[in-house]
């Protein structure tokens, strides 16, 4: 094993929404900061694959296999590159709704309050906006939150096909608005263009290693801080010291992390004196609806239109349903939505259509309704496997949702004859994972302190989706970047 004999003030594992988002917040400080991200920089970028392409990709699952609650193995689809998943993600930058930081009830039960509330992070989600480069417009949405000041940018204008849509279901009575896209000079901003890269271009003090897999924290003997990150870099194993450790690998990797590093002192894990770590992990019920479009598209055209008119329900369910979005071009969304099954079922129910030809006559739908949390819905590590036991809950607001949104577009499509075919995302699509190291001021129904500190070892921080307590219904990336700024702030309190 090769020990580093630098010194870091900072340790950062993971470059995705979180990861290069505090890398950005820390590099000003002239601090020492090692950056490790277990992937390299992407040869192409997710925008830029065209055509049939992208039903063949198998770039953006990730290289090892996990297994299921029943114990059947699968490969996740989740990106190990440098900007993590923000570099196939779609770009949706919302914040969640002052409710959302409540307590609010649900069909299945409660969704938990936070320890933290909407107006703690409003200056956050602020700054989250100028930085990368949210272009969106405030007054549409009903449930939209207050805020501060209005987007940095001005609203991606809806394909003429979209906006006719748009039209429609206006007139229908619903409230059609433009969602908020984060959009850079080369296509959707991410974490490593945004984050990492301007980071180590503007400063001599950040240092980033790439294949980088950490497989394990050391800490100290009487275990109240981490001393060492053993890493793996080219088949060699490697100590990094630092002061400060910031885990940043997504929420089903830095809970499986901790749990592998468990030691005489921390026997059940690190940070996991609360049997906490791992549980409660949350991905919101998605699924995908296709919509036939009498027009041809391009196909690859950007996300722009959202509807939250059943965000907290309607007048014949009282309970929170969820929020509907426009996916895009079929073939630009197809990588995170994995709609070729989806495209295969609809080209049975419309014969005449190929694939290609049908991607580019459909539109598709993305629905989404938040899962409560549920301890029994957790990651666990049984010797080199990973495992994500979960069952899906609060599955009749979604259906709902479902029902609510087809009976909206056979009233406005007569285009498409009342077919459109869905498909629920499967167990191997871990978009929006989050809630496996919640955050709360007890250390006994909570693993991170609210400033995101784990409340057994004072230099050990998280700071992806795991510290969320509830996943709402909108899309996490921006309630993620925006609490990487927060926590990046405290950091800098700490370094001084």
């Amino acid at each position: 094993m090769i020990i580093d004999d630098r010194y870091y003030d900072v340790i950062i594992v993971g470059t995705g929404a979180g990861g290069g988002t505090l890398t950005h917040k820390l590099a000003p400080t002239g601090k020492k900061i090692l950056v490790l991200e277990r992937g390299g920089f992407l040869e192409k970028e997710s925008s830029e694959l065209v055509e049939v392409e992208v039903f063949k990709k198998e770039d953006y699952h990730a290289p090892e296999q996990w297994y299921d609650n029943a114990g059947e193995p699968f490969h996740p689809q989740t990106c190990y590159s440098v900007g993590g998943n923000t570099k196939i993600y779609s770009g949706a930058l919302l914040r969640m709704r002052e409710k959302d930081f409540e307590a609010v009830q649900h069909q299945d039960g409660i969704s938990p309050e936070w320890g933290l509330k909407y107006q703690d992070f409003e200056p956050y989600y602020t700054e989250a906006e100028k930085l990368y480069r949210a272009h969106g417009k405030a007054g549409d949405d009903p449930t939209e939150p207050s805020r501060s000041e209005d987007y940095p940018f001005s609203p991606v204008e809806h394909e003429s096909n979209i906006q006719d849509i748009g039209d429609r279901v206006s007139k229908y009575g619903l409230h059609p608005a433009y969602l908020p896209i984060g959009i850079g000079d080369e296509g959707r901003t991410d974490s490593e263009d945004t984050g990492v890269t301007p980071a180590i271009k503007d400063s001599n003090n950040v240092t980033l290693k790439t294949g980088a897999k950490v497989v394990c924290l050391h800490t100290n003997s009487s275990g109240s801080t981490v001393k060492a990150v053993e890493t793996e870099i080219d088949g060699q194993s490697y100590l990094f010291m630092g002061d400060i450790i910031v885990l940043a690998c997504g929420a089903i990797n830095s809970a499986a992390l901790l749990l592998r590093s468990a030691n005489e002192k921390h026997p059940q894990g690190l940070a996991n004196s609360s049997d906490l770590v791992g549980r409660n992990l949350m991905k919101h019920l998605m699924t995908v609806i296709l919509q036939q479009s009498p027009q041809p598209n391009s196909g690859l055209f950007q996300r722009t239109i959202y509807i939250n008119d059943f965000y907290w329900g309607d007048e014949n369910f009282t309970y929170p349903m969820g929020h509907i979005q426009n996916s895009g071009g079929i073939l630009q969304d197809v990588i995170f939505s994995e709609s070729p099954p989806i495209l295969s079922v609809a080209a049975k129910l419309m014969p005449g259509f190929g694939l290609k030809q049908l991607a580019k006559r459909s539109l598709g739908w993305w629905l989404q309704t938040e899962d409560l949390p549920n301890p029994n819905n957790r990651v666990t590590v049984k010797g080199s496997k990973l495992y994500l036991d979960y069952t899906p809950n609060n599955v009749e607001a979604h259906d709902r949702l479902l029902y609510r949104w087809q009976e909206v577009l056979k009233a406005t499509d007569k285009q498409s004859r009342g077919i459109h075919p869905y498909g629920s995302v499967p167990i191997q699509v871990v978009a929006h994972q989050c809630g496996t190291c919640r955050f709360g001021e007890d250390p006994q129904s909570s693993v991170l302190d609210l400033n995101c500190r784990t409340h057994d070892l004072d230099n050990l921080y998280v700071v992806d989706s795991s510290f969320f307590p509830s996943n709402a219904a909108v899309s996490p990336a921006l309630t993620i970047i925006a609490n990487a700024l927060r926590v990046g702030e405290h950091l800098i309190e700490r370094l001084k």
